[in-house]
């Protein structure tokens, strides 16, 4: 464990020596900022012309404000793991890595949490416009807990594919667009799912991140969306880990 926590802080020093890092949390930020503030002008101009009926306002903000995050998540992801293995194998220090005494599952869990770590502060930066719908308002717990760990989930799941990417090519450009791809497709298997037969179309509905998320985004906290992201992460991670070896083979 040792080890795996040495390559993390390894990584997050690289991410914060580099500009990879500040650009992305100030997209991000100014991103979600908008698009809450948007959100919330929204909603309140609907209940304001909803006349008696009760409207819950801190709950259909939240509720669309978490679906746009996973929007604007798409575009951040591949930045996050572009360089974790591509970047290496461009400055040669790949060789030092895996000659180095770890083992190849220190070294991808070592990535993958780095990763992860990163993506963690990311959505910890949405509590600022979170904070206000509990100033001025009174949301429900339950829901919002539940949204973030659809994200959290979601955001893990994705990771381990960008991670994956990464140990494919040494150009970062590449890697980004080809991690941007393969989440891409993994989005939109739910748009193909309508137009497939009926089994196929239920394998490829299960397979959508989006299926399995919306979910989440309604506050319902289902076993089996946690079990699929969980398996997509480890094949993920079981990917990475194959192709690790591969290059240590070729080392």
């Amino acid at each position: 464990m040792r080890n795996v926590l040495a390559i993390v802080g390894r990584e997050m020093r690289s991410y914060f020596t580099s500009p990879v890092a500040y650009v992305v949390l100030t997209m991000f930020v100014l991103l979600s900022g908008v698009f809450f503030q948007a959100i919330l002008s929204q909603v309140v101009r609907y209940a304001s012309f909803a006349g008696p009926q009760p409207i819950d306002v801190p709950g259909l903000v939240s509720e669309n404000f978490m679906g746009t995050l996973s929007v604007i998540l798409l575009f951040m992801f591949p930045m996050i793991t572009m360089g974790l293995f591509s970047e290496e194998k461009r400055r040669g220090t790949i060789e030092l890595l895996l000659t180095a005494p770890l083992t190849d599952f220190e070294v991808v869990l070592g990535k993958f949490f780095a990763s992860v770590s990163f993506y963690a502060v990311m959505l910890a930066t949405t509590a600022i416009s979170m904070s206000t719908l509990f100033i001025y308002g009174d949301p429900a717990w339950g829901p919002i807990a539940t949204a973030y760990l659809g994200l959290l989930l979601f955001g893990i799941a994705l990771l381990a594919v960008g991670l994956f990417v990464s140990t494919l090519t040494e150009n970062q450009i590449i890697a980004a667009v080809l991690s941007f791809g393969a989440i891409l497709l993994l989005w939109m298997v739910e748009f193909l799912a309508g137009n497939a037969a009926s089994t196929a179309g239920q394998v490829l509905s299960y397979l959508s991140v989006v299926n399995h998320l919306e979910g989440f985004m309604g506050g319902v906290l289902a076993t089996s969306h946690v079990i699929f992201y969980l398996s997509l992460t480890t094949l993920g991670l079981f990917l990475t880990y194959r192709s690790i070896e591969a290059m240590r083979w070729k080392a």
